[in-house]
């Protein structure tokens, strides 16, 4: 087809200014290969070179112009047909006419703005990339080139640990604590288990990260839960008065920032999942949401002058909280399920200060805490005495969770009555 003219008689490449001294970041995608990428930031410029090789020298390639675009997109796997673009830019590289030799093109777009950081998922994939086109009347040649966002986040204003006491009547009565509730990527989470009251033989104790997806809105959201680590903290029965150590370190894993409602298609949190086993086999689990946030990797100087430098590079780099990733006025919403499905209004209570509620102890049996949050956690009713929870995000004053005791039963629905009160602690 080529001697017809309906071949591709050129060879696209595209050269980014500077590649050599900048930094890569690799990215898993969806067939489980791992593509690296050039690193870049919001606010950045994105600059280079277009080169364009003819593949007979000596020929003559007629096109009706050339153009480079920046885009951002985000494809939903379930809906691949349309690719929903956030962001678009597109500056011509060459009028109309005959180009009858190779011929390189440099591009610049200035300061350009990346909200929102590249995602690769079970469900959704945002990427931004370089597309190059020669247009042709028949067929144009395009070549595309994708590039690495990561969005910085300033530390938090106010991180209060997380700390909350939950039981089984009569049966079980724990108290568990986490250092902080906004965690960096390479952060180490550190917190305890406190046994207050112990009247059932408990086998095993075992903490998890689990990163939910969310993608959609309404009757067409599909989510995603996947278990990203999981550690045994304790083997064996405890006693009262006992307390359990718990110390994470996220640096090893594949993570990514908490995203909240990313241009109205997904979003990504995190949840950490205690579970207890008994000797009869039946567990007890309680998930709570922590916030993930990336921090700056600039290395610290001690002369004056290497300080004004790093401060010219902050400045260039700007540590910002995104919308997407800090926003909010309340706290990370705190759910929890168990084997059966109950109000908000039993297993909830807000003080009047607009505290994050408090959630209690769920039950289940032969079946992953995975599935049953996923089941369950987006059909549960609301007492019409509780107010809605709502989010808050990095830097924004979300308090610690600070309740009592809340005590629930293993027995299946309905539920006995459940008392609960909101204590503060500092």
């Amino acid at each position: 087809m080529n001697f017809l003219g309906f071949g591709q008689s050129a060879e696209i490449d595209i050269v980014f200014d500077g590649a050599e001294n900048r930094k890569t970041a690799e990215l898993k995608l969806e067939d489980g290969k791992i593509e690296k990428m050039l690193l870049y930031y919001d606010g950045e410029t994105v600059s280079g070179k277009v080169n364009v090789t003819l593949k007979k020298p000596g020929s003559k390639l007629e096109h009706q112009g050339i153009k480079i675009e920046f885009i951002g997109q985000i494809e939903l796997f379930y809906d691949r047909g349309n690719h929903h673009e956030f962001k678009c830019i597109t500056k011509a590289l060459a009028r109309p006419g005959d180009l009858i030799q190779n011929h390189s093109y440099p591009f610049d777009f200035q300061n350009v703005e990346k909200q929102f950081e590249v995602y690769a998922g079970s469900n959704v994939r945002l990427r931004y990339f370089l597309r190059a086109t020669i247009v042709r009347r028949i067929s144009d040649i395009t070549r595309e080139v994708d590039i690495a966002v990561h969005t910085l986040c300033s530390y938090p204003e106010l991180n209060s640990p997380i700390k909350m006491e939950v039981g089984i009547e009569d049966c079980l009565h724990i108290e568990f604590e986490y250092n902080k509730s906004k965690y960096h990527l390479k952060d180490t989470i550190i917190g305890k288990i406190y046994f207050l009251l112990v009247r059932i033989k408990i086998k095993h104790m075992e903490i998890a990260i689990i990163k939910r997806e969310s993608t959609g809105t309404g009757p067409n959201m599909f989510t995603e839960n996947e278990t990203i680590a999981k550690y045994e903290i304790m083997d064996g029965a405890p006693v009262k008065g006992e307390s359990i150590p718990i110390r994470v370190f996220l640096g090893g894993y594949n993570l990514t920032p908490t995203m909240r409602d990313i241009n109205k298609k997904f979003s990504v949190k995190y949840f950490l999942n205690l579970v207890l086993m008994d000797t009869e086999d039946r567990r007890y689990f309680k998930q709570q949401e922590i916030t993930l946030w990336r921090k700056a990797d600039i290395p610290r100087y001690h002369n004056q002058g290497q300080q004004q430098h790093t401060s010219m590079v902050h400045a260039h780099h700007p540590q910002h909280a995104s919308a997407h990733l800090a926003s909010g006025p309340a706290a990370p919403t705190m759910t929890s399920v168990g084997s059966s499905t109950v109000g908000t209004g039993i297993d909830s209570d807000s003080s009047a200060t607009g505290a994050a509620p408090e959630s209690k102890m769920g039950l289940f049996t032969r079946e992953s805490p995975n599935e049953e949050f996923s089941q369950q956690v987006d059909s549960l009713p609301t007492s019409p005495t509780t107010p809605p929870p709502v989010e808050r995000g990095i830097g924004d004053g979300a308090a610690a969770t600070n309740t009592s005791p809340v005590m629930l039963s293993t027995t299946p629905p309905p539920l006995p009555p459940v008392s609960a009160t909101a204590a503060t602690t500092t």
